[in-house]
C-alpha cells in the first residue's frame, strides 16, 4: 500500500536504510531521532540487541538546549564524548529516515571534529 502521511514516508525510508546499516559491539550503529522539540541519539549494537550508550536533549548537560542546529551540535559533541568514555571510536551512522541536512548533518559534524569516525 502507498503510504500517505509524511511519517509513513520516513518510516519506509528508514526501513530500507535499515536493511543495509547494522551495528556491531566493535562499530555500533549511532542512531539519530529527531522530534520537533528534542533530539535523541543511540549508540546500538544491533547484534547483542543492546543500547551502549544514549544521549538526549533532555539530559542533565543539555539542559536548556532546543531541537535546532545549535542544540544538534552540542548534543553531537556531547554523544561523541559520552561515546570515547565507553571506548567507541568507530560508528555506523544511522540517520534514522531523515534528510542528510540541517539538524541531521550540524550533529554528524559535531561528532566527527569531537573525534567520532564515521
Amino acid at each position: 500500500m502507498r503510504p500517505r502521511t509524511r511519517i509513513e514516508f520516513r518510516d519506509r525510508r528508514h526501513r530500507r536504510l535499515r536493511q543495509k546499516v547494522q551495528g556491531t559491539a566493535a562499530r555500533p550503529r549511532m542512531s539519530v531521532c529527531l522530534t520537533g522539540r528534542h533530539i535523541y541519539v543511540q549508540f546500538i549494537d544491533d547484534l547483542a540487541g543492546r543500547t551502549l550508550v544514549a544521549v538526549s536533549s533532555l539530559a542533565a548537560e543539555c539542559k536548556g538546549t532546543k531541537a535546532t542546529v545549535a542544540g544538534a551540535k552540542k548534543l553531537g559533541a556531547l554523544a561523541a564524548q559520552k561515546a570515547k568514555e565507553k571506548n567507541i571510536n568507530e560508528v555506523v551512522f544511522d540517520r534514522g529516515g531523515s534528510a542528510y541536512h540541517g539538524r541531521v548533518k550540524a550533529l554528524a559534524d559535531a561528532a566527527r571534529e569531537a573525534g567520532l569516525k564515521f
